[in-house]
């Protein structure tokens, strides 16, 4: 059984008319609003103030990724801003890693932030690695710095739903598991590569779900997302 609190919206998009009106139509219907890196280098910190306000959390998903220092400051800053979850890039190593984590601490006015490692994007498969030079299966790769995160006191990671039971059996049941490249069995693929369904991914051990243009772009985004809750929920 599951519920609106497991589904997380990508608002991806440079409206912030659009924005705004899209996450006030989906309170109720999800429990988590993603914040991307074209929304946020559109209208800045502000604009998670302006979400959160609306009442899901805010996940501020800019995949931090630099030397340790900067990367430590930039999570304070996103902690500052009012996100309750960000994302750094796995492959930035350890002492990045550990970083993120400290800053996240020290910028939250409160409780403070998960703090989730980016794995293997789900637009990449195996043929896209090779050309970047790993030679590991995508599922191998994820599960390593699945485990790497875990030892630098990070919350969880972000990993494709095809990784989801690997990483749970990893890194047990505490470690948060945030599944994007979810689509409905009657939805396109778009640009993503290692896909499942939102059933299929909750089976898997999947914690929460990112879904966006299934919902975004829908006719109707709040019954968009009720569908897809209903069926999280038959996982």
């Amino acid at each position: 059984m599951t519920n609106p609190n497991a589904l997380c919206v990508a608002l991806d998009g440079s409206d912030h008319a659009w924005i705004l009106a899209t996450a006030r139509s989906l309170v109720g219907h999800a429990g988590w609003l993603k914040i991307g890196l074209e929304a946020f280098i559109a209208f800045g910190p502000r604009l998670v103030e302006e979400v959160a306000a609306t009442g899901p959390l805010v996940f501020l998903d800019l995949k931090l990724h630099d030397i340790p220092a900067t990367v430590r400051g930039a999570a304070a800053n996103c902690a500052a801003c009012g996100a309750q979850m960000l994302t750094v890039h796995a492959g930035g190593g350890r002492a990045m890693l550990e970083a993120a984590a400290e800053g996240a601490r020290e910028g939250s006015r409160g409780a403070p932030p998960k703090v989730v490692a980016v794995t293997i994007l789900t637009s990449l498969d195996r043929p896209a690695l090779g050309e970047l030079g790993f030679e590991n299966r995508p599922e191998d790769l994820v599960t390593k710095w699945a485990r790497l995160a875990r030892e630098s006191g990070l919350d969880g990671v972000v990993a494709s739903p095809r990784e989801a039971a690997r990483v749970r059996r990893e890194c047990g049941r505490e470690f948060l598991i945030v599944t994007p490249g979810i689509r409905p069995a009657d939805s396109r693929v778009d640009d993503q590569r290692r896909v499942l369904t939102p059933a299929e991914a909750i089976r898997s051990g999947a914690d929460i779900l990112v879904v966006g243009r299934p919902i975004t772009r829908a006719q109707d985004p709040a019954e968009a997302a009720r569908r897809i809750v209903e069926e999280m929920a038959t996982g």
